[in-house]
């Protein structure tokens, strides 16, 4: 009952990490509550896509990471641009 429980929480402060590197909430869960302390330890160190530079897709017009080679919305094949627009940590602040 007590792993149980632990496991609840180690899931729902993975959940809370996903949130905030903007992951899945339920795929961070999930980590952290099937390997407590292992998946929550990978997903404190997952790279953060907040702080990747950003591309316009000329398809559809969305923001787009800049390493990412199709538009999710769209499906357009991108091309590297000549101008980056700057990540959203950046903008915050």
């Amino acid at each position: 009952m007590i792993y149980l429980v632990l496991c609840a929480w180690f899931g729902i402060a993975g959940a809370v990490v996903a949130r905030i590197k903007g992951v899945s909430m339920l795929l961070g869960f999930l980590i952290s509550a099937i390997v407590p302390v292992l998946g929550l330890a990978v997903l404190v160190l997952y790279r953060s896509d907040r702080h990747e530079l950003r591309r316009q897709c000329p398809g559809c017009g969305r923001l787009v990471p800049l390493h990412d080679a199709l538009c999710t919305r769209c499906g357009t094949e991108l091309e590297f641009p000549e101008v980056a627009i700057e990540s959203e940590a950046s903008a915050r602040g």
